[in-house]
């Protein structure tokens, strides 16, 4: 059980303070509510520029990244679909260092067309080299799209093309940071060596005054009920197998679909015991088979991911997995398969509390997702699901009418 204090400013930021005396270090993590799913269609990558942008430095502070070192930490960010996130670990006694760095690149990050151009080069060369010219990096370029028809999902994190943050001006990233930068769109954890008075004092101190944002406000559209298969077909010989990848619509990140799909994919995959490695791999139709649910805060895929083994066709290898989809459905599920996956459901809950860098995303995550209670309850949503209900979810869920199928062929 994770013990936490949480709060609100009067600019709407949010703040949850968990004491860990175990370490001598902090974290403080910073989650904005922006992903690729609050981009325009024409702009994409946009939430993924800044995060890079966001160690360009602000007004008072021009490297942010050599502040955060001479305090004796470190700092990094990750960009999602939903979300993006920054964290900066340091000694206690440093703490305020880096609620300044924090609050001042909120308040007032610097902006000028030399760093921007810095920074659109490392997203575009990025960009080329992890999605056009790495083996089966254009995979998600291509599934994405087929999937989702209208939701912003259909394009990946870094964006729709390279050309779109090519393209991006001042003024447009001007414009994103003031409608999605702001203390109301933010929740900021701190975790670690430090007494939670202090640390809700020290908070309100750097980010109270800070201006609130009016924008943030959106109409995401939903993406329409799928009720025909789709299919996609792409030939690359610079890869050097042939692979297959399937996805399913499922709910989204609270919903009884995430969490039902989340131990249904761990009974088909998690481990040498699991399902598809049994049935799939060992018998060599696959060289490699996972099964996994995306998790995206609006409804999200159940993905199936696979290199196919060289004597094997790609029409038998797709066979090969609705034939364990329908055994799932139709044929026994032991209780011991479910026993085990909810263990393992539970023993990751509890070593996600062990780490104090863990436990300030996790807080920040949760509150996000609009409950941060979820970090300590959330395995007893697992625990609710019978054999019956697994069967019932897989039933409507893995249904051939709600997938889209991506065969993507290498060297014949």
């Amino acid at each position: 059980m994770i013990q936490y204090s949480r709060s609100t400013l009067k600019n709407g930021l949010t703040v949850i303070v968990h004491t860990d005396k175990s370490t001598p270090f902090v974290c403080v993590n910073t989650l904005y509510k922006v992903g690729s799913r609050n981009e325009s269609e024409d702009k994409t990558g946009f939430a993924h520029l800044f995060e890079h942008l966001m160690f360009g430095g602000s007004v008072n502070i021009p490297d942010f990244d050599r502040e955060v070192q001479m305090a004796g930490g470190e700092n990094n960010a990750y960009t999602t679909f939903d979300y993006t996130n920054y964290y900066t670990t340091l000694p206690a006694a440093n703490l305020e260092t880096a609620l300044w760095l924090e609050s001042d690149r909120m308040m007032q990050l610097a902006f000028s067309q030399q760093s921007l151009n810095v920074q659109k080069n490392v997203v575009v060369e990025e960009f080329k080299q992890r999605y056009l010219n790495a083996p089966y990096g254009d995979v998600w370029t291509h599934l994405r799209p087929l999937a989702y028809h209208v939701h912003p999902y259909k394009w990946n994190v870094i964006g729709k093309d390279p050309e779109h943050i090519e393209r991006a001006t001042l003024d447009d990233v001007r414009s994103f940071f003031r409608r999605f930068y702001a203390p109301n769109n933010a929740v900021v954890v701190l975790t670690g060596n430090i007494e939670e008075k202090q640390a809700f004092e020290l908070v309100e101190k750097w980010f109270n005054d800070i201006p609130a944002t009016d924008s943030i406000a959106q109409n995401i559209p939903a993406e329409p009920l799928q009720n025909e298969a789709r299919r996609l077909v792409l030939t690359d010989n610079n890869v050097p197998a042939h692979a297959l990848y399937k996805v399913y619509h499922t709910g989204g990140r609270t919903s009884e679909d995430f969490y039902a799909c989340d131990l249904i994919s761990d009974i088909l995959s998690n481990g040498n015991s699991s399902r598809l490695y049994q049935n799939l791999i060992k018998k060599e139709i696959f060289s490699s088979l996972d099964a996994y649910v995306t998790g995206d805060f609006d409804p999200g895929l159940f993905v199936f991911s696979g290199r196919i083994s060289p004597s094997i066709t790609p029409e038998e290898a797709d066979n090969a997995i609705l034939n364990e989809i329908d055994s799932f459905i139709n044929a026994t599920i032991t209780d011991r398969e479910l026993e085990k996956v909810l263990n393992k459901a539970e023993a990751r809950s509890k070593y996600s509390e062990i780490n104090y860098q863990n436990k300030a995303a996790n807080l920040a995550l949760y509150e996000a997702m609009g409950n941060v209670e979820l970090i300590n309850t959330e395995i007893d949503i697992y625990k609710q699901f019978t054999i019956a209900d697994l069967k019932r979810f897989a039933a409507e869920i893995l249904n051939p009418i709600n997938c889209s199928t991506l065969m993507y062929l290498g060297k014949l």
